[in-house]
């Protein structure tokens, strides 16, 4: 077994990956502070064809050096916007059709690996602050909460690494590739 060079994993240019068809999702901060986590959000965004970023708050916006040491070029292909509230995001996002779904621990959320969406649907995925996770205002905005199991003494995963495990989970069940 050998790794793959870069040229043989046949990665889409910047300009072919703006035209490429989208996983119609947009992934909401609300309220991140870690700049290593925005940037590997950026990262996973780019991998799955996420539709686009909405950065809210205080959650920072490229161009961001620290953003750019874990995004690694994914600020310049994945789409993003800025609101100062998570609230403005939620709100455009519900008028445009989306399905807000947060990330959370919460009465009544479903476990990620049971979600299913329906045919056609726009969602967008909240992740909260890092230490007070998704608001609870925004909460009451949610139309579903998706939960990731955990089974250890810690109570809750790493923002990024939630995205991950999150964003893959939909788009298994939604490929468009």
């Amino acid at each position: 077994m050998k790794k793959l060079t870069t040229e043989e994993i046949e990665r889409l240019s910047l300009s072919d990956f703006k035209k490429v068809v989208k996983l119609p999702v947009v992934v909401v901060l609300d309220n991140i502070r870690s700049q290593h986590n925005i940037g590997s959000v950026f990262r996973t965004a780019d991998a799955f064809r996420i539709d686009c970023i909405h950065l809210c708050g205080i959650t920072a916006t490229p161009p961001n050096r620290e953003i750019h040491k874990t995004a690694l070029g994914a600020t310049e292909s994945v789409d993003w916007k800025y609101f100062p509230t998570t609230n403005e995001s939620i709100q455009l996002l519900k008028s445009q059709g989306y399905v807000i779904i947060a990330v959370e621990q919460a009465e009544g959320s479903i476990n990620v690996k049971d979600y299913e969406s329906e045919e056609n649907s726009k969602v967008a995925i909240v992740f909260g602050n890092e230490v007070h996770g998704v608001d609870n205002g925004i909460m009451e905005l949610a139309d579903i909460c998706l939960e990731i199991p955990q089974y250890g003494t810690k109570h809750s995963l790493n923002v990024s690494v939630s995205a991950g495990i999150v964003i893959w989970e939909i788009f298994k069940k939604s490929i468009i590739i």
